[in-house]
């Protein structure tokens, strides 16, 4: 997907999400945000409009001329994601570390501790499976992380990305004995091998510029 620079609109999101245990308790995850960033200050050095969907993170961006938009919470990404896709963006790269799972009927005030609880977990829906729906037009990059990646049946791994969800590119990554990053097209074919995020966010905006 190769155009003149300075005219991409592009939307990414980063980080992790967070869902509610109780009033001050959330399940969440390890993701820092890193990667959406390196990917939005690439987007941004070659001139492209750059509006970053950014949750808790472990450094928020600082950079000049991005758009960031904040969330925590599931329905937070949910409604911001919603909301932009109606602008029609170029290029969407869905980096965020959703989270998967929440409790099935968060409680209401504070869990007493120091005794065991059982948590009744459902599966959340999933976002990037409505991107398409919502922006047919728009040139869509998954994640998938895996604790482990096989670079011979790498290509199951992402394969849902791109047939439940639409994807035009999928990267799948793994941070198990140091970052290992594939970016993989519809057919299979591995188009780049990253040994660290930031050569796989390089990778990534050169493919897409």
């Amino acid at each position: 997907m190769k155009r003149q620079r300075g005219s991409l609109k592009v939307l990414i999101t980063c980080g992790a999400t967070w869902t509610r245990i109780d009033e001050v308790r959330v399940i969440s995850n390890i993701s820092s945000g890193q990667m959406g960033h390196l990917i939005a200050e690439g987007f941004r050095r070659k001139g492209a409009r750059v509006t970053l969907i950014e949750g808790p993170v472990t450094h928020a961006w600082t950079g000049p001329r991005i758009k960031v938009l904040k969330y925590c919470f599931f329905e937070e990404l949910a409604v911001l994601l919603n909301k932009e896709l109606a602008n029609k963006y170029d290029i969407v790269v869905h980096a965020a570390a959703v989270s998967d799972f929440k409790v099935k009927e968060p409680l209401n005030g504070k869990l007493s501790s120091g005794k065991a609880l059982k948590l009744n977990l459902t599966a959340t829906p999933k976002l990037i499976d409505k991107i398409k729906a919502q922006s047919p037009e728009s040139f869509l990059v998954g994640f998938k992380l895996e604790t482990a990646l096989n670079p011979q049946t790498i290509f199951k791994t992402v394969k849902s990305l791109f047939t439940r969800s639409g994807c035009d590119l999928a990267v799948a990554n793994s941070l198990k004995g140091g970052y290992k990053g594939f970016i993989m097209d519809a057919d299979g074919k591995i188009l780049e091998r990253a040994a660290s995020k930031q050569s796989l966010a390089k990778a990534l905006v050169n493919i897409l510029t």
